[in-house]
């Protein structure tokens, strides 16, 4: 299977055609997803894996390590969402006509945050009356019930951000997830030479029944 590409303007979980807002006022959409706190644990642990892989050395355990963090990131992109507990932060240039503002993550646990920058950079965070939630639907989203009418700085001048993900321990993390990390974890460990690069790493085919 085709490794699907990122497109511009899209955040990186968004693989299948995402929420579209209303046409900005004043241009084109631009948006940015910035994470703010990494999981504090990963959903498949060193020994789970050792065990899975049949090693039984702890030679290799900083490889493991490595491995296992860029397979659950790997996995998270090609799932088009997030596991574990993590915070991010969309940004958008301007408020949409209609306020509307996809999130481009999901799971979304909670909208903990919605801040404007006025012309010069100064912050206002909106109170939770002005703004409104969507987080059970596709593609979680976020209406601005009273759209600026100030004027925001020329870029980035709303920031949105979320608690995503599906909850703190991997037993919260959907059943064919977890397989598919270790799947992708033993293959690339098995693979694993000098020079090893992730971003060039290929899949084992069946990962994708998984996904």
């Amino acid at each position: 299977r085709k490794r699907p590409a990122i497109q511009p303007g899209r955040g990186p979980f968004a693989f299948e055609q995402p929420f579209q807002p209303a046409p900005f006022a004043d241009g084109p959409l631009l948006m940015t997803l910035v994470q703010l706190v990494s999981p504090a644990i990963e959903p498949v642990g060193l020994a789970d894996f050792k065990a899975h892989a049949r090693i039984d050395t702890d030679e290799d355990d900083t490889l493991c390590l490595a491995i296992l963090l860029a397979a659950r990131t790997h996995v998270e992109t090609l799932a088009g969402k997030v596991l574990i507990t993590q915070g991010w932060r969309i940004t958008a240039d301007q408020a949409p006509k209609d306020g509307i503002m996809a999130l481009l993550v999901r799971p979304v646990q909670s909208v903990d945050a919605v801040t404007l920058y006025d012309a010069e950079g100064t912050p206002t965070m909106l109170e939770e009356t002005d703004w409104l939630a969507d987080l059970g639907g596709r593609w979680p989203r976020v209406q601005l019930r009273r759209p600026a009418a100030m004027r925001l700085r020329g870029m980035n001048g709303i920031e949105v951000d979320v608690t995503a993900g599906y909850g703190d321990n991997s037993v919260d993390v959907p059943s064919v997830l977890r397989p598919a990390i270790l799947m992708l974890a033993a293959h690339w460990y098995d693979h694993r030479a000098t020079g090893f690069d992730f971003m060039t790493a290929s899949e084992p085919a069946r990962l994708f029944a998984l996904i």
